[in-house]
C-alpha cells in the first residue's frame, strides 16, 4: 500500500471515530433527559401509589363484615393494594403520635378499625378520588375516608410543572442535538463534495448520490447509539450502586424503551442530518464548490 493510500485511509478512520464519538456524546445526551422524564414520571406515579387512604368503619362493625368490605374494595379498579389496621394498631399508632395512651385519659380506645388502601396513580387525582369517595361511602358500615387532601394537590401540581418544565428542555434538547449532529455530518460529507459534483456530472440521480452517504451514517448512527447505550447503562449501574437504586421509580421496561429510542434516534437524525447535508452539494454550482 503506498504512503498516500495510508494517509488517505488514515484520515478517513479519524473522521469516522471523530464523527461516531461526536454522535455519540450528543446521544447519551438525549438519552440522559429520556431517563430523566421516566424518573420523573415514575417519581410521580411512585408517590401516588404510596400515598395512603383510610376506610374507617363503624365501632360495632363485624370481622365478618370486615372481610367482606375489604374484599369488596380489593376488587376495585381503583385499589391497588389493601391491609386491615385493627382498633388496637390504632391505638398503638396514637401512642406514638401523642406520647400518652388516650384509653388512659378517656377510658375507652377512640381509635376505630380501617382498611387502609392505595390506589392506583391513574385515580390519584382529585376528580377520582370524589367518585371513589361516594362508591366506598355506599357501604353502611364505612363512616369516612380519610386522606391527605394537601398531599394530593402539592404532588399533582408540583409535579406536573416539573414535567412540563421537562418536555420543553427535552425539546430544546432534541433540537441542539440535530444540530450538532447535522454540523458533523456536513463536516463529514464537505471533504467528498467535489465527489459529488462528479457524480452529478456523468448523470447520477439525486436519491443514487445520497444512498451510500445516508447508508454510512445509518451505520454510524447505530454503532454510536448503542455505544451511548453502554454509556448510560455505566451511569444508572454506577449511579445505584453509590447512591440509591432507581428500580422503584424506573421499570425494566422503561429503560428498554429509553435505549430503543436512542439508537433509533442515533438512526433518524443522522438519516435527516445526511439527506440535508449532501442535497446542499447536489444543488450547488461547479464555481461555488471552491468558495465554501
Amino acid at each position: 500500500m503506498s504512503n498516500k493510500r495510508k494517509v488517505s485511509t488514515a484520515r478517513f478512520l479519524n473522521a469516522k471515530i471523530t464523527s461516531t464519538i461526536s454522535i455519540t456524546l450528543v446521544l447519551v445526551l438525549l438519552g440522559l433527559t429520556l431517563l430523566i422524564l421516566f424518573m420523573g414520571n415514575g417519581l410521580s406515579n411512585y408517590m401516588k401509589e404510596n400515598m395512603s387512604f383510610n376506610v374507617m368503619l363503624t365501632a360495632d362493625v363485624t370481622d365478618t363484615q370486615i372481610s367482606a368490605i375489604r374484599k369488596n374494595l380489593d376488587a376495585q379498579p381503583f385499589v391497588k393494594s389493601s391491609r386491615f389496621i385493627s382498633k388496637q394498631e390504632a391505638k398503638e399508632q396514637l401512642i406514638k403520635e401523642l406520647g400518652d395512651d388516650p384509653e388512659e385519659l378517656l377510658g375507652y380506645n377512640p381509635a376505630l378499625d380501617c382498611i387502609e388502601i392505595f390506589l392506583h396513580s391513574a385515580y390519584a387525582n382529585n376528580d377520582s378520588i370524589t367518585v371513589i369517595n361516594k362508591i366506598i361511602r355506599q357501604d353502611n358500615n364505612v363512616t369516612d375516608l380519610l386522606f391527605q387532601q394537601e398531599a394530593i394537590d402539592l404532588i399533582n401540581n408540583n409535579l406536573s410543572r416539573v414535567m412540563t418544565v421537562l418536555l420543553i428542555l427535552s425539546v430544546i434538547l432534541l433540537f441542539i442535538s440535530f444540530t450538532l449532529i447535522r454540523n458533523t455530518i456536513r463536516l463529514s460529507v464537505y471533504s467528498k463534495r467535489f465527489l459529488i459534483h462528479t457524480m452529478k456530472l456523468v448523470g447520477a440521480t439525486g436519491s443514487f448520490i445520497r444512498k451510500p452517504f445516508v447508508i454510512n451514517n445509518i451505520i454510524t448512527g447505530i454503532i454510536a447509539g448503542l455505544i451511548a447505550d453502554g454509556i448510560i447503562m455505566a451511569l444508572i449501574a454506577y449511579f445505584n450502586k453509590e447512591y440509591v437504586g432507581i428500580d422503584p421509580i424506573v421499570s425494566t421496561m422503561d429503560l428498554a424503551i429509553i435505549f430503543v429510542a436512542v439508537v433509533l434516534l442515533g438512526v433518524i437524525i443522522t438519516t435527516v442530518a445526511t439527506v440535508f447535508a449532501v442535497n446542499r452539494y447536489v444543488k450547488m454550482r461547479t464555481d461555488q464548490l471552491y468558495y465554501i
